[in-house]
């Protein structure tokens, strides 16, 4: 029951009670109803739930070096005076972002939509930091590029002054020429740490995304790029009174996996007095 129904034989794309029915007809020969069905997966110990892409191509070699490299740059922070910022970008269409929803027994769940074209949407870079809550964000005018990246990681050199280590991932828009350009600025004091391929569940900004997601446009058709820009702005206006929440919401597996490490060397050494952001989280 954990792989999909092809796996047994029925040549479906996901389990549900039908499902079920066909698999214990094929196979003993019994005709169930809906509600045993039902009966029997949670008599077994089964739930619906929405499921996360566990993302194949991702490869572990990669992503315990990069480990290795994160736990030590709290270190580097505290040593430099540097603040770690992840970023990424993400776009709000106009239309409804379909997700479950309370309705009441018997009645459809159903979400009004004017159809809004695909075109209308808005995309943002945004970078969060785990030590602070701080969230910074620029709204981006077409598609993100090696310019619109370049600016964005201006904005965030400017809003902050102290040196920065920026974590994000190997995106297309992350390389170019505007970039290079830009990271040749004298005195720029901005590092880039890229994050292992194929790995979204590291970066602790993706968690600002899904957030907006689920407060902002979840089965809300908002119909225009102005709507999405007057709502999306303004939630992210209101996170500069919830940094406790910011860090709390996203802490990431990446962190979990550092806490671990973390727990098991505090049996072998002394923690320090000074410690960066991921130890202060634990």
């Amino acid at each position: 029951m954990q792989g999909t129904p092809s796996a047994v034989g029925t040549d479906l794309a996901n389990w549900n009670w039908k499902v079920v029915r066909a698999f214990v007809d094929q196979q003993f020969a019994q005709t169930l109803g809906r509600s045993s069905c039902l009966k029997y997966l949670h008599r077994l110990g089964f739930v619906l739930k929405r499921p996360k892409k566990r993302l194949r191509k991702a490869d572990e070699a990669k992503r315990e070096a990069f480990l290795a490299v994160y736990l030590v740059l709290p270190q580097e922070a505290e040593r430099t005076g540097a603040t770690i910022f992840f970023v990424d970008e993400a776009h709000f269409r106009a239309d409804a972002d379909l997700r479950g929803k309370w309705v009441l027994k018997g009645e459809p769940a159903l979400v009004d939509s004017t159809s809004p074209r695909l075109g209308e949407k808005v995309t943002y870079y945004s970078a969060v930091c785990l030590e602070t809550g701080d969230v910074e964000q620029m709204e981006v005018d077409g598609t993100c590029t090696a310019e619109t990246s370049a600016a964005f990681l201006g904005q965030l050199r400017a809003h902050h002054p102290e040196p920065l280590i920026v974590i994000w991932d190997n995106g297309p828009a992350h390389r170019g020429e505007a970039m290079r350009t830009f990271l040749t600025t004298p005195d720029l004091r901005l590092r880039i740490v890229p994050l292992p391929g194929y790995s979204p569940d590291f970066n602790a900004d993706e968690a600002i995304w899904d957030w907006i997601r689920e407060d902002v446009t979840a089965n809300v058709c908002l119909g225009t790029t102005g709507k999405v820009r007057e709502k999306v702005g303004a939630f992210f206006l209101g996170l500069s009174g919830r940094t406790d929440e910011v860090t709390r919401r996203c802490r990431t597996l990446l962190q979990a996996r550092a806490d671990k490490l973390l727990a098991a060397n505090r049996t072998i050494q002394q923690p320090t007095d000074h410690v960066g952001f991921t130890v202060a989280l634990v």
